[in-house]
């Protein structure tokens, strides 16, 4: 095993995490459907039982608006430690099947299949996930603080202007998928779940969007709400804009800067092996 190889102490060198990324990414798009759809289903509980955390720990707190953020944060880290430790297939994570796309070894079709599958799948296991928070009246704990808590943020995404969400989205998912790729530089789960904490933790702290975790935030504020039509009008436009932030936030800001960084023909051999 070459130095390159090794990286920084037992972690991968960023030219070798580049190459899994894109390995991944084949791997993905040559699953099968239902089994990927299965995951699919489980990447969108996992990622509501992250935001589930974030509104009971935010709600009442009495530390202040950055430290409270800051706890929310930690407590929503949850979601994508599940997704990575456990195993699941998330919409926004995946966006860095790009990187195989631009690599010419998967078809557009075959990425654009891969991600409506998982984002169906995604959005079945949120709205699965805020059915059983719903049934279990989670928004009346704290004498109906979590439900006021829960309101205070459908309101507030909802009421973002367009250019906001697409920006927003855009922020959170560069940090979603530098989560993914230090995640892909780690050898044990310490590793992983370090790696996961601190990218997550800062993209809710600042207000980021994200469009599987809205999945569930939006519609359970919409029940404990009363159905109404404004807002739910408003949860589709959060979701569409939301969802095209994240897509640029992934494609542009992390696979297309570290293929061209290590991947694009012509670049140093990013597989580490020596000659």
């Amino acid at each position: 095993m070459s130095e390159v190889e090794r990286g920084h102490g037992d972690a991968y060198a960023p030219p070798v995490v580049a190459v899994r990324v894109r390995d991944a990414g084949v791997t993905k798009l040559r699953r099968a459907g239902f089994p990927t759809f299965v995951l699919s289903v489980l990447a969108g509980a996992f990622i509501g039982l992250g935001a589930l955390f974030y509104v009971v720990v935010v709600t009442d707190a009495a530390l202040g608006f950055g430290v409270t953020r800051l706890l929310g944060g930690l407590a929503f880290s949850l979601g994508l430690i599940l997704v990575v430790v456990a195993g699941a297939e998330l919409f926004t994570g995946n966006v860095l099947v790009a990187m195989a796309w631009a690599s010419r070894l998967v078809r557009t079709g075959e990425v654009v299949r891969h991600w409506s599958l998982v984002f169906v799948g995604n959005a079945v296991g949120a709205l699965g996930t805020v059915a059983l928070v719903w049934l279990g009246e989670i928004h009346t704990f704290g004498a109906g603080a979590v439900g006021a808590s829960l309101s205070a943020i459908g309101e507030h995404k909802t009421s973002l202007s367009v250019v906001a969400l697409v920006a927003l989205g855009t922020l959170c998912n560069a940090l979603v998928c530098l989560a993914v790729w230090l995640a892909q530089a780690a050898r044990s789960v310490t590793d992983k779940v370090l790696a996961i904490v601190f990218p997550i933790t800062a993209f809710v702290a600042v207000g980021a969007e994200h469009s599987i975790a809205n999945l569930f935030l939006l519609p359970w504020a919409w029940l404990v709400g009363g159905l109404d039509a404004g807002f739910a009008s408003a949860t589709l436009v959060n979701l569409a804009a939301v969802t095209v932030g994240n897509l640029l936030g992934g494609t542009v800001l992390v696979a297309a800067v570290y293929w061209l960084a290590y991947l694009r023909p012509g670049a140093d051999d990013a597989s580490g092996h020596e000659p």
